[in-house]
């Protein structure tokens, strides 16, 4: 592994011109998987808070586009909503690292604009996409565009015997942790990249990790700590949601003892892998001070979705329009941001590749990217009003046939465990608009189905989602709720931004209003050219 990377950056660096480059910051994405923060999920990470958080900015209101791994990830590469890059689930069907994605998207992700017109040299380690690594995807010899360096995971998350894309070429790994444990070998590669770089370019570097995702598998270190730890028993905790979609009403409850110990086990296991997150966290950082250029970086930490354990009698999973899902961990620091800030503004995933294009000195309306740059928060130098509302929005997964160990469900639900509790159904689809202004904390979401399902959340007197209001809020907010879900569907780039209903500036024609429900999700369905 050393060699190559020593070989590889030598050949793509060798020719690198222009010392004055090497004046522009640099910019590091460590992007963790399954990470919640509204469960605890930052508890462990103590190393992690008080590097990042504690020396920059913490975003108390960071949401993702999709509350599951791969249509997540692809918004985090491209800058936008899933209805605009088409990926829609963790399958090849549902172009996750498909040819059609290849083709469509990757060519102008914001890492290959970084390589290619902002002169920066590029370091992926880690999870990719879902199928990346697939034979009907080009197999792990495809490096997507704008890696100068690329050590690429096959397929999901795991901790030991998988394989590696390292630059194009397979390299297998077992189960001996000195050499296999994949985050620890993710930190070391990273140390390495940050050893042999050039310093005449200024570089981008995303270390994108197995945990806390399943099978969490724990380094050995780790595998007795938080022994007496359990998933949190919020006021959500094995309540049964009598007035939510009909996915979450199927959950039974009270839950088996089973189903409660196989959450808990999970929520341990979960913390038990971040302690070696925080350890990857740690050793960057600190080689970054070594080296002296840690005043000169933005260092990123995030997630691809949050999670759940229990909420609404719902064992273990993603894929919900609930807080615990889409609400996920932000910390930056870097050049002129102060440290211990906190900003309760509105941001999402979609804006990770704006923010770090505009970093870099590249104009993001050369782009099509529907989301945003926050640096202007992260430095204080925000100008203009910054957007009141963003989308959520997600296309379930069912399968055609029953699931073997729980035939008496039928057709057209999936992830059906523990005690053939399902988590996801081809109608679990959604849209959400996810409001946070001075006046309001709300979220409003409509489902694709039969029922037309509507839900409607008061977060600031309801944090927990106990009691949909759909049914007793004002009928003018709900007109002007579903106007804005139309729109923002519809959106693409500029269009995505346009004032919010909260907004002072929003402007409610209720001519533009459709007749109908026709804003479905069926769009995302469309066929990818």
């Amino acid at each position: 592994i050393f060699l190559l990377i020593c070989v590889t950056l030598w050949s793509h660096l060798s020719g690198s011109s222009g010392a004055s480059s090497s004046r522009r910051p640099n910019i590091v994405l460590i992007l963790t998987d399954d990470l919640d923060v509204a469960i605890g999920g930052l508890n462990p990470l103590n190393k992690t808070k008080k590097l990042i958080g504690d020396a920059g900015m913490t975003f108390t209101n960071a949401f993702v586009a999709s509350p599951l791994c791969c249509p997540s990830r692809a918004s985090i590469l491209t800058g936008k909503y899933p209805h605009n890059h088409h990926v829609i689930n963790n399958t090849l069907d549902g172009n996750c690292s498909s040819k059609a994605w290849q083709k469509s998207e990757e060519p102008h992700t914001f890492p290959a604009l970084l390589k290619a017109s902002a002169g920066y040299q590029t370091f992926f380690a880690g999870k990719y996409l879902n199928q990346y690594g697939h034979s009907e995807a080009g197999g792990v010899e495809h490096i997507p565009p704008g890696w100068s360096y690329w050590v690429g995971l096959d397929k999901n998350s795991k901790y030991y015997n998988y394989t590696l894309s390292v630059n194009g070429k397979a390299q297998k790994h077992g189960a001996d942790y000195s050499k296999d444990y994949l985050t620890d070998l993710l930190a070391n590669m990273s140390l390495d990249f940050l050893q042999y770089k050039t310093s005449y370019q200024p570089f981008f570097m995303m270390v994108s990790t197995p945990a806390p995702h399943s099978p969490w598998t724990a380094a050995p270190q780790y595998q007795k700590r938080f022994n007496n730890t359990k998933a949190p028993r919020d006021p959500n905790f094995n309540v049964h949601g009598k007035d939510k979609h009909w996915l979450i009403r199927q959950a039974k409850t009270p839950m088996s003892n089973s189903s409660i110990r196989f959450l808990d086990d999970a929520f341990r296991g979960r913390w038990q892998t971040l302690l070696s997150v925080d350890d990857l966290v740690e050793k960057i950082v600190k080689r970054l001070e070594v080296r002296g250029e840690l005043n000169n970086t933005y260092i990123f930490f995030t997630s691809d979705n949050g999670y759940h354990t229990g909420q609404f009698s719902l064992p273990v999973d993603k894929r919900q329009l609930y807080e615990f899902d889409i609400r996920v961990p932000l910390m930056v620091r870097g050049p002129n941001i102060k440290p211990n800030q906190t900003s309760q503004m509105l941001v999402a995933n979609v804006d990770l590749g704006p923010t770090i294009l505009d970093i870099a000195g590249y104009n993001v309306n050369k782009t099509q990217m529907d989301g945003m740059s926050f640096l202007p928060i992260m430095v204080r130098k925000l100008s203009f009003s910054w957007r009141t509302d963003i989308l959520v929005e997600y296309e379930g997964e069912g399968r055609n046939k029953s699931d073997p160990a729980c035939p008496l469900l039928g057709p057209g639900v999936s992830e059906c465990f523990p005690d053939c509790v399902c988590e996801d159904s081809y109608n679990n689809t959604y849209a959400c608009v996810r409001t946070i202004a001075r006046s309001s904390n709300l979220q409003y979401c409509e489902f694709d189905d039969n029922e037309v399902f509507v839900e409607v959340y008061n977060v600031t007197a309801d944090p927990y989602q106990l009691t949909n209001i759909a049914k007793t809020i004002d009928k003018e907010v709900l007109e002007k709720m579903n106007h804005r879900l139309m729109m923002l569907q519809s959106c693409s780039a500029q269009s995505c931004r346009t004032p919010g209903v909260y907004d002072p500036r929003y402007k409610f024609d209720p001519r533009q209003m459709f007749t109908s429900h026709s804003w479905r999700l069926s769009r995302l369905r469309q066929t990818v050219k």
